[in-house]
């Protein structure tokens, strides 16, 4: 692709950004392919991260550029020294590893932190059920903090087309009125951990689905923030 031009983010895009040091630096290391070009601020120069941004670029053959303007026009956030634009790309969801499920998200930050506590708890597969927030939204890139890009992701129009393609997945629906405390369930392999959005969960009827968890917390709150519920059910799975 030709030089991108100064144009804040729309999901009408055929490209996003990475803004950040380390969003940039995990962009270059597991999606070099996808990288269209790098924009860096001189201030950054001498910084143990910029100086690795650099030499990434020149071992990889991407192309790199000084252009404060291009950077300050485009970051929602001061002190951002480095900005990756790659092309957006598509996944394929690995058959025989656990998934996560999220169900019609809209909250981008809460699925950028859920997307990197997949990287640290080992999950590499996550299904969203549309309509959902955008994945290559630069909000997500930076909440994941470069997370997504080492992971596989896919969207749904339902949760039936995700379990048409995934029959072996045992599904575990973490849902208020589940039938089990997380204390309880044994997790059979494959499986897939199902969280609805942050404003109404899931349906009662994803209940016939598969297996409903609930987890148990103290009455002073209603619910647990959807970010903290799924990594509480990563840990517990795991």
């Amino acid at each position: 692709m030709q030089d991108p031009k100064i144009k804040k983010y729309s999901k009408k895009l055929e490209y996003s950004y990475a803004f950040g040091t380390y969003p940039t630096i995990d962009l270059l290391k597991l999606q070099s392919e996808n990288v269209i070009k790098v924009y860096l601020k001189e201030e950054g120069f001498g910084s143990e991260g910029v100086d690795e941004i650099i030499g990434l670029c020149k071992e990889k053959g991407i192309s790199f550029e000084v252009n404060s303007r291009f950077i300050d026009k485009l970051a929602v956030k001061e002190n951002t020294y480095s900005l990756g634009v790659f092309k957006k790309y598509r996944c394929e969801l690995d058959s025989d590893l656990n998934h996560i499920v999220l169900d019609q998200p809209r909250n981008m930050g809460n699925v950028g932190t859920i997307i990197r506590t997949m990287m640290g708890f080992g999950y590499r597969n996550l299904a969203i059920i549309k309509p959902a927030a955008d994945i290559f939204d630069p909000t997500i890139v930076r909440s994941a903090m470069g997370s997504l890009f080492g992971i596989n992701f896919k969207y749904f129009d339902s949760i039936e087309e995700y379990r048409k393609a995934f029959p072996k997945h045992a599904l575990y629906l973490f849902m208020l009125k589940g039938a089990k405390s997380l204390e309880e369930v044994s997790f059979e392999k494959p499986f897939s951990l199902v969280f609805g959005n942050e404003s109404q969960g899931l349906p009662e009827e994803y209940s016939k689905l598969g297996q409903g968890v609930f987890i148990d917390h103290a009455k002073d709150i209603d619910s647990l923030n959807l970010s903290i519920a799924a990594g509480i059910a990563m840990y517990r799975a795991k």
